[in-house]
């Protein structure tokens, strides 16, 4: 009895259609979907991070050591 049943449903979508109308709502599904495709982009952009668990030769090992303190100074 707690649950939605379709009826439920129907009822609230001609509430909000009727309170914000079409065009309002079509302007914010189009924004709402804009911005998830926007995220989506720049999720796929962000460069891969190194391998935490991949294992590391004593050579790129000491590059790395050799790379930073010549930043530092």
């Amino acid at each position: 009895m707690a649950g939605l049943s379709i009826w439920h449903v129907l009822i609230f979508a001609i509430v909000v259609i009727l309170l914000f109308g079409t065009s309002k709502l079509k302007n914010l599904g189009k924004d709402v979907g804009g911005a998830i495709k926007d995220f989506k982009k720049s999720v796929q952009d962000e460069e891969p991070v190194t391998k935490l668990n991949e294992p590391r030769s004593v050579e790129q090992q000491h590059q790395n050591n050799n790379d930073n303190t010549t930043s530092k100074n």
